[in-house]
């Protein structure tokens, strides 16, 4: 019963935060444009459904999404074993990406915007730059972790160099590497969204500002809404991909 109880426990807490949502807004008196209803919200999503608006601004926000990630996870990757690799280069390479997170993405955002357009470019390099650092971190820990007995077994075995990483480093910082993705994969949402809100005709990030600007709340929370669930949707596909390429973690009793 417990186990089964459990698994409940996630919506039986969203389904009592809304119901609290429900009870604030009816019982506090504040008008539409600021505390809307949960039938509001859920009117106003229903109506964005049927114009198409909402589909249409979720899909071009969530191919930004997916172009950013993949930049930014493959520039960190690649980037991550060659600092693993050699201290030298991180020597040479670490002030500059310390100085590169000092600054806040937000912060330089408009002048991305102003160099790169402003089109999806724009957004996709913002949504890189703000995946870029995490995931870039857990890769050079995942590959330092390796032990250095591993190490002189494959040499033992002649392995090349190919197989080395291929067989050993990989799969040995594996987990901390889906671990930074995970990370990622959550921050990237951000990413796009900023991008979006400083300047943007189209994705989740222009309906928040055209509710803004408009009065609409139930919009506003509808696009927050949608934006939760592309992240909550990313971070369980990673969480799907950790169990499939760590089985070998996981103990037999």
């Amino acid at each position: 019963m417990k186990i089964s109880f459990s698994r409940w426990l996630g919506t039986i807490s969203i389904l009592f935060g809304i119901l609290a949502w429900g009870l604030i807004a009816h019982l506090s008196g504040l008008p539409k444009f600021i505390l809307p209803s949960p039938v509001d919200v859920w009117t106003r999503l229903l109506k964005s459904l049927a114009d198409g608006s909402l589909l249409y601004h979720t899909s071009v926000t969530l191919l930004e999404i997916m172009l950013g990630l993949l930049v930014g996870v493959t520039c960190a990757t690649v980037l991550g074993y060659l600092l693993a690799k050699s201290r030298s280069l991180e020597k040479i390479l670490s002030p500059y990406l310390v100085a590169s997170q000092a600054i806040p993405i937000v912060a330089i955002a408009p002048l991305l915007v102003i160099w790169l357009g402003q089109g999806m470019l724009s957004k996709v390099v913002i949504c890189a730059l703000i995946v870029f650092f995490p995931v870039l971190v857990n890769t050079v820990v995942g590959v330092r972790a390796v032990p250095p007995a591993l190490y002189d077994m494959m040499n033992s075995l002649r392995a090349s160099r190919w197989q080395v990483m291929t067989k050993l480093e990989v799969p040995a910082s594996l987990p901390v590497l889906l671990g930074g993705l995970r990370i990622g994969a959550t921050l990237s949402v951000i990413g796009a969204i900023v991008g979006e809100l400083v300047d943007a005709k189209e994705g989740l990030g222009f309906l928040l500002k055209v509710g803004d600007f408009q009065y609409d709340t139930s919009m506003v929370f509808v696009a927050v809404m949608m934006l939760v669930a592309l992240a909550l949707s990313l971070y369980g596909i990673v969480t799907v991909l950790e169990k499939r390429f760590l089985k070998w973690q996981q103990t037999t009793p």
